[in-house]
């Protein structure tokens, strides 16, 4: 059994634990037979109606946030890179609170508009921080990425602020949102980020091979045979899709981005092959533990599970970026 085996083994057992746990446990006590015996009405209510939606959209933005993480620090050689620290998880909450803010609803789009929004604001951040980094920096060096993005992230969060600041009844609804949730959204918000959530995965496990060979520069790449420009556009894209869904349907939750991948390829190698699908899986484990700990805690009040990701994620990022001071000093 090589590695890469007893690496889908136990993310795919660590995934079932944490799907079982997340079900299972909470104000009122589910036993596993639920699952086959509806005979309970009252536990069969709570765990179809309740915790099942919201463990399953847990872990399909807590899968969405990781792999475009991986993507991003793949694309770009920076282990610090994810959607939050470049400022695109803050990109995509404009988009979505613009939508919140103002009301609007496309009717082509239907219930899509708010998503689309979203993601447009991941995608137009992505671009921005991209470009104002290169017209900085040429070699576009790690610090100056980051910088850039943190920026940007700023920016745009006085941006948010100034809309919470002439946001009236809608204000606890906004704020709530901000701080990261995916308490009582029910299955129409599964059906609604789904579909973004496959394309986008789609679009970057398409380029696992064209990430791999990104390692060793894109001027090896290019000679590889890589249509750089394209793919890192394609990455890009598939990135912002998935962080724009993540945040349309559960706020900004940081760091999933940045310590799923990291950890995963300190565990399990760089291969884009296989890193890609291990950090999608291991990304909606962590975050339906992060939100069983959010509504547990302190219970019967619950915790934005943003708030989780943070106190577990800032350590990480701190360790990862002294780690990696301390080898471009050596």
């Amino acid at each position: 059994m090589n590695k890469a085996t007893i690496a889908y083994i136990v993310s795919a057992a660590t995934l079932i634990v944490a799907v079982w746990l997340g079900v299972s446990i909470g104000t009122v006590k589910i036993p596993i037979s639920t699952f086959w015996d509806s005979s309970d009405t009252t536990a069969s209510n709570i765990l179809w109606k309740i915790r099942m939606p919201r463990v399953i959209l847990a872990g399909l933005v807590g899968a969405s946030l990781a792999i475009a993480g991986a993507a991003f620090q793949g694309l770009l050689k920076n282990p610090l890179a994810d959607p939050y620290t470049l400022g695109v998880s803050s990109g995509a909450s404009v988009g979505a609170v613009v939508t919140l803010f103002f009301g609007l609803s496309i009717p082509i789009l239907g219930t899509y508009t708010l998503p689309i929004f979203s993601m447009i604001g991941a995608a137009l951040t992505m671009f921005l921080v991209i470009g104002f980094a290169k017209l900085v920096d040429r070699s576009m060096k790690m610090e100056t990425i980051i910088l850039t993005g943190i920026i940007f992230g700023s920016f745009l969060g006085s941006v948010l602020s100034l809309m919470i600041a002439l946001t009236g009844e809608e204000l606890r609804q906004i704020i709530g949102w901000l701080l990261g949730s995916v308490s009582m959204r029910g299955w129409n918000y599964i059906l609604m980020v789904l579909p973004f959530v496959v394309i986008g995965s789609f679009i970057l496990w398409l380029n696992r091979r064209e990430l791999n060979a990104m390692l060793f520069g894109e001027e090896r790449a290019h000679h590889l045979g890589v249509n750089v420009k394209r793919r890192k556009f394609m990455i890009l894209i598939g990135g912002s899709i998935l962080t724009g869904s993540a945040v349309a349907v559960s706020g900004t939750i940081g760091f999933v981005g940045l310590v799923v991948p990291h950890m995963t390829r300190l565990m399990w190698g760089s291969d884009h092959r296989h890193l890609l699908t291990l950090s999608f899986m291991n990304g909606a484990s962590l975050l339906i533990i992060c939100d069983l700990i959010a509504r547990t805690i302190i219970s019967p009040t619950e915790l934005p599970v943003g708030v989780i990701t943070a106190f577990i994620g800032a350590p990480v990022f701190a360790y990862i970026f002294y780690r990696q001071r301390r080898k471009g000093a050596m």
